[in-house]
């Protein structure tokens, strides 16, 4: 054996050893944690941050909170068209001024960050920890003008990100196959 291919093998075995040596140091300062790793701290609500995949996982329930008549009978008729799961609309106590209001609980905090999109991240969301539904309020304001197209929620939802945990809350550790 020559001495270059000596030189050859030795510049090789140093670079083994040094990648081995990376490999075990990342893997022994790793401090990432999540609520995978480490679940949530007790009396802390688990959130759903999950998006879904399809309309058809996602329930809504339109309320109309103007004056005009039959508002939300015609955006709950969008929703459905699109493929979301409705529920019977209704008049809304309350009177909305700016776009709309959604409202939505632990379990749907994912998918009311796509609904948000809908509206080009312009309704306000209304986060509450004692809803235990699975069906997401949207409560129709005087400024509201239309849904937004395919291209635009997907525009939008680039704008307004990935859904994040509400204080006071973790994220549930995502589904298996999500």
């Amino acid at each position: 054996m020559g001495f270059t291919r000596l030189r050859a093998y030795l510049v090789i075995g140093v670079l083994a050893l040094a990648a081995t040596v990376v490999v075990v140091v990342a893997l022994v300062k790793d401090t990432q944690g999540g609520p995978e790793a480490g679940g949530c701290p007790a009396g802390v609500t688990m959130v759903n941050l999950t998006l879904p995949k399809e309309a058809d996982q996602v329930k809504l329930r339109v309320l109309n909170g103007t004056k005009s008549a039959g508002l939300a009978d015609q955006v709950s008729a969008e929703f459905k068209d699109r493929g979301f799961v409705t529920q019977p609309t209704k008049d809304s106590k309350t009177k909305v001024k700016n776009v709309a209001v959604i409202q939505y609980g632990p379990k749907t905090v994912g998918a009311a960050q796509w609904i948000r999109a809908y509206f080009l991240g312009e309704a306000e969301p209304d986060y509450s920890e004692a809803r235990t539904s699975d069906v997401i309020d949207i409560v129709i304001g005087a400024k509201f003008r239309s849904l937004a197209t395919f291209t635009e929620v997907n525009q939008s939802m680039a704008q307004i990100g990935t859904p994040s945990a509400p204080p006071g809350t973790c994220a549930a550790p995502a589904p298996k196959g999500a």
